[in-house]
């Protein structure tokens, strides 16, 4: 994704805007929504004699408004990202004030996990989901769902589940390395080296790697892989020194670039090396108050709207938020943009998702390609001086 290939789509800006404005003022019109949560609120006594009809099962039947679920973990290990989301969700509603959306919570870390909340969700009358967040957990939703024509816009960024019916929200990190990659090559780096976890974020990552240097005129002159155990990440380094090199991609977390980053610089290869990072880099807040990764480049999502974002979360909710819970947020921004050329009760317009001109939000501009996938407009950032600035700003649209 060169600079400037990108430009400026009035669709995009304007629901860009939306949450921009949204968030600063919660300016647009309408009445209040209330999410819910399963299980549904007890039925109100009958003010006058009872009635001989039986009660239905699942929730109460809202004719009116457009039925969305949100599959999220509320309970377990993931609990704490789950929770964040359905805030987002609940904060996005808030702020537009729209009256077409009724959304139910479902925990996908309950009995019966992702297939049963689906099932529950399709049983409850709901037209689109929202989630889930883990790759395993789309993978049992996609077969439920599809079969009951319920498109899926899932949190997760594994390639392999999308399609059929499941688009995915999360960040790609092809996509960032491809971006990053194109950046230092137009800041004249020509040979790469790859320091990979291990796992298949890391093989993904090792192949994407190889292609963008590739495509982009580029060498990856040498390649290792480390793992969790007590000087892997060492060993591999080392290795690489053998060859200099102008630029090290780190795929791995945060963390991951913290720990390699003073090895790299006194190994021979890579003492004047930039050091390049993913998107991975972008969940950690604290990634720029790190002073031995100064001078590194990452690609993500841009943050323009993510501090103000970060603020009205906290208080309202007495806590920061995970970084990724703008997908939920921008999630309901994608639904009630659509929602007001669909009526409650049909089908959810699944062909309005992949747009051409895509959508806007507070993590910036994407669409969905026809394969499932959220293409991003991406930013560059670099580690400096105790933050990070942007050194390529995101494209603001798509122009083709």
């Amino acid at each position: 994704m060169a600079d400037g290939t990108l430009t400026p789509q009035r669709g995009i800006l304007r629901w860009a805007a939306l949450g921009l404005a949204a968030l600063l003022a919660a300016c647009a019109s309408g009445p209040r929504v209330i999410p819910e949560t399963r299980p549904a609120p007890s039925v109100e006594a009958p003010r006058e004699r009872p009635s001989t009809r039986p009660i239905a099962p699942g929730l109460p039947q809202d004719v009116e408004r457009h039925r969305v679920a949100l599959l999220v973990p509320l309970t377990g290990a993931n609990a704490g990202v789950g929770k964040s989301l359905a805030n987002a969700t609940q904060l996005a509603v808030l702020d537009t004030r729209s009256d077409m959306l009724r959304i139910t919570t479902y925990d996908t870390a309950a009995p019966g996990g992702a297939a049963a909340a689906a099932r529950q969700a399709i049983a409850d009358g709901n037209k689109l989901i929202l989630g889930p967040l883990l790759a395993e957990d789309a993978r049992e939703v996609a077969p439920i769902a599809r079969s009951a024509r319920v498109p899926v816009l899932s949190f997760s960024n594994d390639t392999a589940v999308a399609g059929n019916g499941t688009y995915l929200l999360g960040y790609s990190p092809a996509q960032s390395i491809e971006r990053v990659v194109e950046y230092a090559r137009g800041q004249g780096v020509s040979s790469f080296a790859g320091l990979m976890v291990s796992g298949v974020y890391g093989e993904r990552a090792s192949t994407v790697f190889l292609r963008a240097v590739e495509d982009q005129g580029g060498k990856v002159l040498a390649m290792e892989t480390y793992d969790g155990r007590p000087g892997s990440m060492t060993n591999a380094i080392t290795k690489l020194s053998r060859t200099p090199y102008q630029a090290i991609l780190i795929a791995g977390s945060g963390g991951s670039g913290v720990s390699a980053a003073p090895i790299i610089r006194k190994s021979a290869g890579g003492k004047t090396a930039r050091i390049l990072g993913t998107e991975l880099w972008n969940t950690d807040s604290a990634i720029g108050a790190n002073a031995v990764l100064n001078g590194a480049w990452f690609a993500s999502v841009p943050d323009n709207y993510y501090r103000t974002y970060a603020t009205k979360y906290r208080t309202r909710f007495g806590a920061a938020p995970y970084r990724l819970s703008t997908l939920g947020y921008d999630a309901v921004l994608l639904t009630v943009r659509i929602a007001r050329d669909w009526r409650p009760g049909d089908a959810f317009p699944e062909s309005r998702l992949t747009a051409p001109d895509g959508f806007g939000g507070l993590d910036g501009a994407f669409r969905f390609r026809r394969d499932g996938v959220a293409e991003r407009a991406l930013e560059v950032q670099e580690v400096k001086a105790g933050t990070t600035v942007t050194v390529s700003p995101a494209p603001t649209g798509f122009g083709n």
